[in-house]
């Protein structure tokens, strides 16, 4: 028997790799001669890079760039071989372009940038890869992605053909868009985004997220984006502007198609498309997936019904495991069998710091019912 461990992280306890490799030695201590195949995986959002390049045994790669504001900040990408063969970089849009990093300073959305992100994907190019896959949630920006194109080589011209430098903060005297001089294009570009808006209106970037990063005015944002959106089409002869996706993070999802040419798929999707799932998948006689906690979310695309949608579509038994499993939810229809892992009556905190001890003892208490398979 061969057993595919497609676990994701145990928030604030164990990451996605450990978990698996708690849930192996469990398999061990009972009795369990399966044979394994250890696959971390993530749902697109926080450990998606970590997960794939954990599973595919990638490198990291540290990076100089700057966040929203534009200070200085250190990140850091995986690279890693696809299973076609292609060298890949792996990175997430929030190491350097994220809300999270700039909450110590006010919130400014008309000089926020983009700008950062592209430095790190120009990092990568500067590698020779051939793929870039992005995670794209959390951002700080509103700006369509125009400063990661400007990292990126294109130029934004003034009536005068001069550049125009402070983006997005000087927008309105941008007149024509170049594309970078040198003339090479972009590799495969793969964005993971989970949300469907497009770029404008009731439901676009300014007027669904532009809150949350500080915009008062959503006319004049919602103006500047449109506008972009204008000049991209006649210069560029791309107008992805409704394609669902368009409008997340602050119409980055909108810049990444119109300057790189990029693909967007669900953040599951792209993790199980980089790691390989449903080929080892496949392989495998028994599916073992999980999280900290399933529960009714987790049925909304989260990563472990991901796995068990796949895994069931092709006739395989699925084991899930978590910290905390919520009953009556419909998460029995997903699974062969649910396994909580934290004993009842165990404060929380406790439990995270045992993490790796509980799920092993919990894959002990599976153990008969597994040899039974």
């Amino acid at each position: 028997m061969r057993a595919l461990i497609a676990v994701d992280k145990f928030k604030g306890s164990l990451p996605a790799l450990a978990v698996a490799e708690a849930i192996a030695a469990g398999l061990r201590r009972g009795g369990v001669g399966w044979e394994v195949d250890l696959c971390p995986i993530a749902d697109g959002g926080e450990g998606t890079v970590e997960a794939i390049v954990g599973a595919l045994g990638g490198e990291w790669v540290p990076v100089e760039s700057v966040d929203a504001l534009g200070r200085a900040v250190r990140a850091r990408f995986g690279v890693v071989v696809g299973g076609d063969g292609v060298r890949e970089a792996v990175m997430e849009m929030s190491a350097v372009s994220g809300l999270a990093l700039v909450l110590d300073a006010p919130l400014d959305p008309a000089v926020a940038s983009t700008f950062g992100t592209g430095v790190m994907m120009r990092a990568a190019l500067g590698l020779g890869v051939g793929r870039v896959r992005i995670g794209i949630g959390g951002s700080a920006t509103n700006d369509g992605g125009m400063g990661m194109a400007v990292a990126l080589g294109y130029r934004f011209l003034n009536a005068a053909g001069e550049t125009v430098k402070s983006l997005p903060e000087s927008f309105e005297e941008v007149m024509r868009i170049e594309r970078p001089p040198d003339g090479t294009g972009f590799p495969e570009v793969v964005v993971a985004c989970d949300v469907d808006n497009p770029l404008l209106g009731v439901r676009g970037a300014t007027r669904v997220y532009g809150g949350q990063k500080g915009v008062v005015d959503q006319g004049v944002f919602e103006g500047r984006l449109e506008r972009l959106a204008e000049l991209v089409r006649r210069d560029l002869g791309v107008d992805p502007r409704e394609v669902a996706g368009a409008g997340a993070a602050g119409g980055l999802g909108f810049g990444l198609m119109a300057f790189c040419g990029a693909r967007l798929v669900g953040g599951f999707e792209m993790v199980a498309e980089a790691v390989r799932l449903e080929e080892r998948m496949a392989r495998a006689d028994v599916v073992i997936t999980g999280e900290g906690r399933l529960d009714a979310q987790t049925l909304c695309g989260k990563g472990p019904v991901g796995v068990a949608r796949m895994a069931r579509g092709m006739g395989k038994r699925v084991v899930g495991i978590a910290g905390g499993v919520e009953r009556g939810v419909g998460l029995e229809a997903e699974f062969d069998v649910l396994e909580a892992t934290k004993p009842e009556g165990m404060p929380l905190a406790e439990a995270m710091a045992r993490g790796a001890g509980l799920i092993e003892d919990s894959v002990v208490r599976m153990a008969d019912v597994l040899r039974e398979w």
